[in-house]
């Protein structure tokens, strides 16, 4: 990766995509963005907003809308195009129709000669990383989705506020399926060094059951969250392009971040070529190695269970 220029190629310029855009900018996250969508004049106006705001920031971003052949130089191709999730539809409802959208768009970034890294934010997404990674033919390891990041996200932040701890300071996870079979293993939580778990027992006031509740209902809150936001205000967007942005620094900072991130397992968690989200350390390569948590029998077979739910959708896709 050039460390001269830090080029990123944006597919599908929605709230999601636009969201990650603005979130770029006001972060100086990158050097080159350029947009693309099916709706050319949407991308070039696009482009043309978060120009005007580049006096007001410390960013020298060269935006602008451009096409396929744009690829080639890019250090990171993200795809947020797709159709949108309706309210009381899964995401994997969604699949079917956002395959045919992914096969126009992979194609031409593959033939433009792009060598970089594919991130991919379109639901359900660790299905869509998958078909990504097929049809580009591209190593797994440079193909990742935004899997379950914002809900690990959500997850901190509710624990945070509970246990009044800043969420920085939380290292806890949702793993699988970024959807309804994701759950949180909560025998790898802590606060700084200290498993959750043993917090609670310590202070429950005699009451550890009560804690053990609230996790739960934590944990179901976290799962529901995009339903009640879609429901609320029909998209989700906010969220999910600040964790695209958290992704791309990382890459391009080659920090070796842990970032719950859609890879594929090959071999971990005794699970093979299937993409879901799990903690893995991310650099310039896209996922360097992806982190295998010591989870317990339960929450093994929760994992292998999500696992089997994106390999049944994936099947007869492409």
């Amino acid at each position: 990766m050039r460390a001269d220029k830090r080029k990123v190629v944006l597919v599908g310029t929605g709230m999601v995509g636009m969201s990650y855009a603005y979130c770029l900018l006001n972060q100086t996250a990158c050097d080159e963005l350029v947009l693309i969508d099916v709706d050319k004049r949407k991308a070039e106006g696009e482009a043309m907003d978060l120009n005007h705001g580049l006096a007001f920031s410390a960013s020298n971003m060269k935006i602008y809308a451009g096409d396929y052949g744009d690829c080639k130089d890019a250090d990171i191709v993200v795809i947020c195009a797709g159709v949108a999730q309706k309210p009381g539809e899964t995401r994997l409802d969604l699949l079917k129709r956002n395959a045919q959208v992914f096969k126009s768009i992979v194609d031409p970034v593959a033939e433009s000669g792009f060598n970089g890294i594919f991130l991919v934010a379109t639901n359900p997404v660790d299905i869509m990383t998958q078909i990504t990674c097929e049809l580009s033919g591209f190593n797994p390891r440079r193909v990742l989705g935004t899997g379950t990041a914002l809900d690990t996200a959500r997850l901190r932040y509710l624990l945070g506020e509970y246990l009044e701890v800043d969420p920085r300071n939380v290292h806890a996870y949702v793993i699988g399926e970024h959807g309804d079979s994701e759950f949180v293993p909560w025998s790898q939580a802590m606060i700084a060094t200290k498993p959750v778990l043993t917090l609670c027992k310590e202070s429950g006031q005699g009451q550890p059951e009560l804690c053990c509740n609230r996790l739960e209902e934590m944990e179901k809150e976290v799962r529901g969250a995009a339903y009640r936001i879609i429901e609320a205000k029909k998209a989700t967007y906010y969220g999910i392009g600040m964790a695209m942005t958290r992704i791309t620094k990382a890459i391009f900072g080659d920090e070796h971040s842990v970032l719950t991130v859609s890879a594929m397992l090959r071999g971990e968690y005794g699970q093979r070529d299937v993409f879901i989200g799990v903690p893995c350390i991310i650099n310039q390569n896209g996922v360097q190695k992806v982190l295998t948590l010591s989870l317990t029998d339960e929450e093994t077979e929760k994992l292998a269970k999500s696992c089997d739910t994106l390999r049944e959708s994936f099947q007869g896709v492409l």
